[in-house]
């Protein structure tokens, strides 16, 4: 049971071993934020130190509520600035101070507990409980022989004990950190807490960190309750009171605060307080992409000039959270867009063309969060816009990039840590030599147009990142492009693959904002054309979404194209939504158009790929052919359905 109390006092997370300067060289300024964010995230610990340096002679149930009042006294009303504190300068190696702002708020925590102010050593107003009286849970003959040993010290050397055997400071900085709290004799509180007679375990910490000097696990008892009774009135009026004081303050109306434009909270749970909390966001090592077994988003790092900026990533975490009437929100087709069920994964933090960016990951869905970068719309809390993308069991093919902003017909990806060079691309003028893109230290890519929505398509733009094709589809992960077999599709590297999408990628626009994951290409079959007309081209072409389900495939004929357009778009025969045809489940493809031949005869044409033996068309128009060709007489506005047999002896159905 005490390894079990152990562990649940364990030292907080960044704070095992902290210097006193809290890696701030003299002359730094620690934000109000900053220390706020310390204060909540070390509270524990602060109380801790706080109810051992207090005085012994009160009370334990007032020292409980005195320690309390110290730390929650000891955030600065606002930015102060550290020099003149005596504090030492930044120290290097694994011994350098992690959270800046601990350190600071620990040494007005000191200068408060060992000041002989009024206000201290009684009970303060805040924290209460009425009717009951809180103390420390009691411990054992060491604990009780520690507690009796350090009331015979001064304040001074109950301090010097605490900062050396809790805060595991050398004697170097515990004396710094005494003087700066207004020690005037530092070096003889050392000595005095040196000298001091404590029973074994307390020099290592294992008594210190015991419920018996824990004010935040506490025991209640009643206080006395007939008086209570009659108080009771005047604590109900006193509590609407409090009540209407804390709704009054957190209504919206002087500007973001730090939470941003997030709505007022609605509940409360550990794994949610978790995913508010960004120190408790996942950052990945720069190398980690380089040794991991799978290279995915999980392998990012963090990058941008941003992501040490706390006060912007908690609103990014509450906006998430809890997007208010103001924040512009979207998400793909089946993407949630709830809270994080936990910690996400922080992927970027920066300034990027003229906004704030936050991008984080939760293993299932990217979330992009932004901002105004001059600070407009932050007074109604409309300046704020929250997407949403599910990017689940994304790989490296399909983790190359995101986008991380998007205006004026320009997009800007952040490319993966694996992607040394880009290149911009026509899909329309494969002929034509791409563009280099340059990649910003950061990740980000510099401006790379989008295809605009017209009459005539004309350019379609892609990114060639690395070997990977990918194309912006008006959502935060792009499409990735392929070219082949369904159940092995390649990269669009080779004259046949781009001549196949410089007449396709037109047809990509009714793809937008579906959710989109890959399209990939492929020709299963090339047929003759009757009166000599020239080979003609049938693909097919299939776009797989990340939630799975809402598949979208098209069956088009690329008849030969006419003089002075090489890759006129080709001609859709037949769309279809769902289903598994030409999709590694079912890699076949059957499909027929009614065609025009130059010499103004009209033919039924049909095509299937190669595991079609036999072609029949009925209802209609009747024919019939062996092979995976169909060619048959017809006129203007027949119509037929088209059935094919497989080599097992099995049916297919046209595509329609």
């Amino acid at each position: 049971m005490k390894q079990q109390q152990k562990q649940q006092q364990a030292t907080p997370r960044h704070v095992d071993r902290v210097s006193p300067a809290g890696g701030e060289e003299a002359g730094d300024v620690i934000d109000v934020e900053q220390a706020e964010a310390a204060l909540v995230e070390h509270y524990p610990r602060l109380v801790r130190l706080a109810y051992l340096v207090l005085p012994p002679g009160q009370s334990r149930s007032r020292r409980v509520l005195a320690a309390h009042g110290v730390v929650q006294r000891a955030l600065p009303r606002q930015r102060s600035s550290t020099r003149g504190l005596g504090l030492p300068a930044q120290r290097a190696g694994t011994d350098a101070a992690i959270d800046p702002g601990y350190a600071f708020v620990r040494l007005r925590v000191l200068r408060a507990a060992l000041s002989g102010r009024r206000g201290v050593r009684r009970p303060p107003l805040f924290p209460q409980v009425w009717g009951l009286r809180l103390f420390p849970r009691s411990g054992g003959a060491d604990e009780l022989a520690l507690d009796q040993a350090l009331s015979t010290l001064s304040g001074p050397a109950r301090a010097a004990f605490v900062l050396r055997d809790l805060e595991r400071l050398s004697t170097p900085e515990a004396r710094r950190v005494l003087e700066a709290a207004g020690v005037a004799h530092a070096r003889e509180a050392l000595d005095e807490a040196e000298r001091a007679a404590t029973p074994a375990g307390s020099r290592d910490r294992s008594l210190l960190e015991s419920p018996e000097f824990d004010p935040c696990a506490l025991q209640a008892r009643p206080t006395d309750l007939i008086r209570r009774r009659q108080h009771g009135r005047a604590v109900l009026a006193a509590g609407a009171a409090v009540l209407v004081c804390g709704a009054l303050l957190g209504m919206p109306g002087d500007g973001w605060g730090p939470d941003g434009a997030a709505a007022p909270p609605y509940a409360r749970n550990a794994a949610a307080e978790a995913a508010l909390d960004p120190g408790k966001l996942t950052v990945t090592s720069a190398t980690a992409w380089k040794h991991a077994a799978r290279q995915d988003f999980a392998t990012w790092p963090a990058r941008g000039d941003r992501i040490h900026d706390r006060a912007l990533l908690r609103r990014a975490l509450a906006v998430w959270a809890r997007p208010g009437a103001g924040v512009q929100v979207s998400a793909t087709p089946g993407t949630a867009p709830g809270p994080a069920a936990g910690p996400a994964q922080l992927l970027f933090a920066g300034v990027v063309d003229h906004a704030v960016v936050v991008l984080l990951h939760d293993g299932l869905r990217v979330v992009r969060y932004a901002e105004a970068a001059d600070g407009s719309g932050q007074s109604d809390g409309t300046g704020a816009a929250l997407d949403f993308a599910r990017v689940d069991g994304a790989a490296a093919d399909a983790a190359s990039a995101l986008v991380a902003s998007r205006t004026q017909g320009n997009v800007r990806y952040l490319t993966a840590p694996w992607v040394k060079s880009t290149r911009l691309v026509d899909l329309v003028k494969p002929d034509a030599a791409g563009q280099p893109v340059a990649i910003g230290s950061d990740g980000v890519t510099s401006p790379v147009p989008t295809a605009q929505p017209a009459e005539k398509c004309t350019t379609w733009p892609a990114l060639q990142a690395g070997g990977r094709l990918l194309t912006d589809l008006g959502e935060l992960a792009p499409a990735r492009l392929t070219y082949g077999r369904p159940r092995r599709p390649g990269e669009v590297t080779g004259r046949q693959a781009k001549a196949a999408w410089a007449r396709t990628a037109c047809q990509l626009a009714a793809l937008r904002g579906q959710g989109v994951r890959t399209v990939n290409a492929w020709e299963f079959a090339r047929q003759p054309l009757p009166t000599g007309a020239g080979l003609a081209a049938w693909l097919c072409t299939r776009a797989e979404t990340w939630r799975g389900a809402g598949s979208w495939t098209m069956a088009q004929i690329q008849t030969p194209a006419p003089k002075g357009a090489p890759y006129a778009t080709g001609t859709v025969t037949a769309r279809a939504e769902g289903g598994t045809a030409c999709g590694p489940r079912n890699p076949r493809a059957l499909a027929g158009v009614l065609w025009k031949s130059p010499a103004g005869t009209w033919w039924l044409l049909a095509a299937g790929s190669g595991q079609v033996t036999s072609i029949t068309a009925r209802s209609g128009l009747h024919a019939q052919a062996a092979g995976h060709f169909l060619a048959a007489p017809a006129k203007a506005g027949d119509h037929a359905e088209l059935t094919g047999r497989l080599a097992t002896g099995g049916k297919i159905e046209a595509l329609h």
